[in-house]
């Protein structure tokens, strides 16, 4: 993740793990009626084999001790946040491009449904190890905020597609376990063809500023823009 940027553990799930996950996922993408969703926790992600996953000891191990090597300490809390994201219809387009850097150290992405012809097919496009963990939550929230806005997510856009900016691609393979720095890292998805379907889990283990008041904040209001997203969704026609 030092080297490279990111490291992969190939065929983490078994084809039998892979298949129920592909069924949960379809059953909830009928739902929300082919539109972009993401579910934070809840029921929906508590029911799922995602749940079983990351309650696995072994699994939780795994994002401790590679917290400890990135951070040079234990994480403030061994709880882990699940999201379950599909990027899909005209909604999934707005929620592409958005890059942004997480609020855990440790991202662990499972790929799911990742359309495999194309043009569009949902790349994760990365800026690895941009900075540091940052001394104190506030230099941290100003840094979000000077990249995390619609504008300069547009230029960043723009500088890649002339070629100015070169991040690195990666083509996910469902049932690969994909683990970067997230909080170190920039990173966004390519937009997917509206007719297809781009679904992952999200493990994020581990924020340096576990406990701030700023990270409350934050993580309240990303969790009401998740159920805004998903809700417009819902009201898309048939």
């Amino acid at each position: 993740m030092n080297r490279k940027g990111y490291a992969c553990l190939p065929e983490y799930l078994t084809p039998q793990q892979l298949s129920q996950l592909r069924e949960q996922v379809a059953e909830q993408a009928c739902l929300h009626r082919g539109e972009y969703f993401a579910h934070h926790g809840g029921a929906e992600v508590a029911s799922s084999l995602l749940a079983v996953l990351g309650a696995a000891p072994e699994f939780q191990g795994l994002l401790a001790d590679i917290y400890q090597l990135g951070a040079g300490e234990p994480a403030h809390s061994d709880r882990i946040y699940l999201v379950m994201r599909c990027v899909q219809g005209q909604t999934g387009r707005k929620e592409s491009n958005c890059f942004h850097f997480d609020a855990s150290l440790v991202t662990a992405l499972l790929p799911v449904e990742i359309p495999q012809e194309g043009d569009e097919c949902g790349d994760l496009l990365l800026f690895p190890n941009l900075r540091r963990i940052r001394s104190n939550a506030l230099l941290n929230v100003l840094e979000k905020a000077l990249l995390q806005n619609r504008l300069s997510r547009r230029l960043i856009t723009r500088a890649i597609h002339r070629g100015l900016l070169k991040p690195q691609r990666l083509q996910l393979i469902p049932g690969n376990l994909y683990l970067f720095w997230g909080y170190r890292s920039l990173h966004a998805n390519e937009p997917c063809n509206p007719a297809t379907l781009r679904a992952t889990a999200i493990f994020h283990y581990g924020d340096p500023h576990a406990g701030s008041l700023l990270t409350r904040m934050i993580l309240a209001h990303n969790q009401r823009r998740a159920r805004r997203a998903s809700t417009i969704g819902e009201q898309q026609p048939v």
